[in-house]
């Protein structure tokens, strides 16, 4: 099976140089990966705290770790990893906690040694489930602390297969806890002899939970809603437009609409004219004019929906899964989404707790939003959305006290 492993790595390298010709993102990861080991030359020789996350999520979900870590060990230096560029384009771009933020290198045996050879990890943890072999071993060589923070086992992993046994092995023998989001996940790496760990909870709660105490003013959003009800649709891929067209025939409902990826603004404003761009409001716009606002820039998302009284939450109509859904639970508001978030049991937990509902189609989710959006059942629904956040465990105290123990 090791050798299997290395071809997949092996087959993985070569697939990314191919794919980089002919798309931008994975180019910038090939590319990346060459600066990696000159970039650890700032901490070489340091005691460090090392964070690995897949990409932008799994970083949400270990930031708030890694920052009460910093607390406890203000002396040695930060490094945080990324295997996706998607992760890595954002949080290298804007102030953050790490002394050094890089790609982590293919999870080839030598380039590995190579990598962490730079510098002397103390503590290691990877977020949710990005599993690299070699590179958990070498850090177990080097005496390093190793754990998994928001760890999400589910019955589709390859650890549950038959074939899975070799990989089951490595995580047992080098992972030394693993902090589980939910029971469940904690009873499947138990039924494959996975026994070091406990239900910790998400750390996201903990990191929305900040957002009501910070000013969540957005300029213009107030004159834009007025008196009106405020649908904020976050994090939009096609399905989610859809939810617009068939929501913007409604005057009295406000609309701001965030896509995941700006390049689809052109084709929004194409489609919605009279539409406004945050970017070119000005002074004294009559924001009267229109019932859309489209987002034509980052960062605001969330705490735009701190003005919503519903949030539609991007992605449960796409393949590649829903996004965050915490950002805007926080705020105690009905959320709605597609039915395509298995990866997602906080969704679960949510539906359940009746502070939010998924739609197998844009026209169903649409239906809902203009049935409750001016009925007191909208506030009922609100009510136990806020409920469900006060239940929740605070996780990063948890994960820190256990990781500290020796």
């Amino acid at each position: 099976m090791a050798f299997l492993y290395t071809f997949f790595v092996g087959l993985l390298s070569l697939g990314l140089k191919v794919f980089s010709l002919f798309n931008e993102k994975a180019r910038k990861g090939v590319e990346g990966r060459k600066q990696s080991f000159s970039l650890v030359q700032k901490i070489k020789n340091d005691k460090v705290i090392w964070m690995h996350a897949a990409s932008l999520g799994e970083y949400e979900q270990g930031l708030p770790v890694l920052e009460k870590l910093k607390t406890h060990f203000p002396n040695h230096k930060i490094l945080i990893t990324f295997f996706s560029p998607s992760g890595y384009e954002i949080v290298v771009k804007k102030p953050n906690i790490a002394d050094v933020v890089c790609y982590l290198p293919l999870d080839k045996k030598k380039e590995i040694q190579k990598f962490v050879s730079q510098f002397k990890t103390e503590l290691f943890f990877t977020v949710k489930y990005d599993f690299w072999y070699h590179l958990l071993a070498e850090l177990k060589k080097q005496g390093a602390r190793t754990f998994v923070v928001s760890a999400l086992f589910y019955k589709k992993q390859v650890f549950f297969k038959p074939w899975g046994k070799w990989m089951v092995h490595q995580l047992r023998q080098s992972i030394d806890f693993f902090f589980h989001q939910t029971p469940a996940s904690l009873e499947l790496a138990k039924s494959v002899g996975i026994s070091q760990g406990m239900v910790s909870g998400d750390t996201r709660y903990d990191r929305v939970r900040s957002f009501l105490y910070r000013d969540n003013h957005v300029p213009y959003i107030g004159a834009f809603i007025g008196d009106n009800k405020v649908v904020v649709i976050g994090s939009s891929w096609q399905g989610e437009e859809e939810v617009l067209e068939d929501l913007a025939v409604h005057s009295t409902i406000k609309i701001i609409i965030a896509p995941h990826d700006l390049g689809r603004v052109k084709l929004l404003k194409k489609k919605f004219p009279n539409a406004f761009l945050y970017s070119q409001i000005s002074e004294n716009e009559d924001l009267s004019k229109s019932n859309i606002l489209i987002i034509d820039c980052i960062g605001l998302l969330n705490r735009l929906y701190s003005y919503a009284d519903v949030a539609v939450v991007g992605g449960g109509f796409h393949s590649k899964g829903l996004h965050n859904i915490l950002e805007a639970v926080i705020f105690g508001i009905p959320v709605f989404f597609g039915n395509q978030y298995q990866k997602n049991p906080e969704a679960d937990d949510l539906i359940g707790a009746g502070g939010a509902k998924s739609f197998a189609k844009p026209k169903e989710l649409t239906e809902e939003i203009v049935s409750v959006i001016h009925h007191p059942s909208l506030q009922a629904i609100s009510e136990k959305t806020k409920e469900f956040m006060k239940c929740q465990l605070e996780s990063t105290q948890l994960i820190v006290n256990q990781m500290l123990k020796k």
